[in-house]
């Protein structure tokens, strides 16, 4: 792979493109939700089963595709990659605007996922490849960090957009992301391709359809019943596929996750560490957005702006967590980040009540959870790529973001599941708490092992 001096205005260009599409990939992960509201009156939609598609269908495709998208990046560069991905996601973008009724919303929606998942692997891809090897951890780290960005931005931007109309925050991304994409034809690295032994089609679909298995099975199992036969049988069927998919790994001559990428120095376990961790950061997210609504009765802005504090700390902690990691190396630092985040949560527990304030209960627990994601997650990536040879840059990469995707899944649905498992109110929401601290604390159990500078 064609490698980068170190020109700082190459890497900040580099950087700059790359930042813009992690961003727009993150708004629409999260712009979506204040807007269903407005949505449903304009297609008119009532029905929020019908409506929590526009939603599922983006979270599905997104994870299903990560990984065989990756693979792509890593056969054909990752500019070429970066760049295709980032023009269909612009597109479908501008088709989700102009979606007359729900099925075309949510077709078009399926589209801009599968950009989205073609541009987040292939984006880290050129980060590595950009930079030279000392730089490379921070690099990342600050890649990472823009995640949080987008978490804290999407819900406020969102709620400002839909005050005009719900089609900008679909049409928001258009502008942005045409001209990235003018941009990055000129500055981004002509990283060379590594076409080696091509994946079988079966092999891709097989992945694919199971991640798109497994998370449909998160997201819509509790409403299924999780005893019901349809959960049982796609249960059924995900551990007939992953069964599947690890035959494949073993015995197949050139599988989209290779066994050499598994063995690859750090990379299991901090995809490991990523999992349980984002399982606690989805369970966070969705109770404190249900706190802030249905408890204290806030509007969609109103909560966005009440989360925003926390996600907008993780870049800031990330690049000054660098210096940390420096000193006592990346899996102690992540460890201390799950007991800071565990305590943001498990403060919500102890002090968070119908009438106490936002300034003396939720903003200390959403800053200390902010910079626990921080010390976290770009850490754990950093180490998780570190040894990633560069004809698996792209496929690394894929795999550590479909373990936070996956995760993420676990946790809203381990959330609805102890919510409905309990007569509503603050007591319930208690025990989601508790839980959640506890995967936090289970996260950094995962990543101790050997310090790694």
């Amino acid at each position: 792979m064609t490698q980068l001096t170190a020109r700082p205005s190459s890497t900040r260009s580099v950087m700059a493109v790359v930042t813009v599409g992690v961003l727009l990939s993150g708004f629409d992960l999260f712009i979506v939700n204040v807007a269903l509201g407005d949505i449903a009156a304009s297609i008119g939609v009532s029905d929020l089963a019908d409506l929590s598609w526009i939603l599922n269908a983006y979270a599905i495709t997104f994870a299903a595709l990560l990984v065989p998208a990756g693979r792509v990046s890593d056969l054909i560069g990752a500019k070429n990659g970066f760049l295709l991905g980032l023009l269909v996601f612009t597109l479908a973008s501008a088709a989700c605007a102009f979606s007359p009724g729900l099925g075309s919303l949510v077709a078009f929606r399926i589209v801009q996922a599968a950009g989205a998942a073609m541009m987040i692997p292939s984006s880290l891809g050129l980060v590595l490849s950009s930079f030279p090897p000392e730089g490379r951890g921070g690099a990342v780290r600050l890649w990472a960090g823009l995640g949080g960005v987008g978490a804290a931005l999407g819900p406020v931007v969102g709620g400002i957009l839909v005050q005009a109309d719900w089609r900008w925050i679909f049409l928001v991304n258009v502008p942005l992301g045409l001209a990235a994409a003018a941009v990055g034809w000129r500055v981004l690295p002509d990283t060379a391709g590594h076409p080696g032994r091509r994946p079988g089609l079966v092999g891709a679909v097989l992945l694919t359809a199971t991640v798109a298995t497994l998370v449909l099975l998160l997201v819509d199992g509790s409403d299924w019943g999780w005893t019901s036969t349809r959960t049982l049988t796609v249960g059924a069927i995900v551990v007939a596929g992953l069964a599947l998919n690890a035959y494949a790994v073993v015995r197949s001559a050139d599988p989209i996750v290779s066994l050499s990428l598994l063995r690859t120095p750090h990379f299991t376990s901090m995809s490991l560490t990523l999992l349980t961790f984002h399982v606690a950061f989805g369970a966070m997210l969705l109770a404190l957005v249900l706190w802030l609504q249905d408890v204290w009765d806030l509007s969609a802005l109103q909560t966005g702006l009440s989360i925003a504090p926390g996600p907008l700390l993780v870049p800031f902690v990330a690049v000054l967590g660098g210096r940390l990691v420096a000193r006592i190396g990346a899996r102690p630092v992540i460890m201390l980040g799950t007991g800071v985040f565990a305590a943001g949560v498990a403060s919500w527990a102890l002090l968070a009540g119908p009438e106490t304030s936002y300034a003396g209960t939720i903003l200390p627990g959403m800053l200390l959870t902010g910079i626990g994601v921080g010390l976290i997650v770009p850490p754990a990536t950093a180490v998780g790529c570190s040894q990633l040879p560069p004809e698996r840059h792209s496929t690394g990469s894929a795999v550590l973001q479909t373990a936070r995707q996956v995760g993420i899944a676990v946790g809203v649905a381990a959330l609805v599941a102890i919510l409905a498992a309990r007569e509503p109110g603050p007591e319930a929401f208690v025990v989601a708490w508790w839980t959640t601290a506890a995967f936090a604390v289970l996260a950094g159990v995962t990543a101790m092992g050997r310090s790694e500078r």
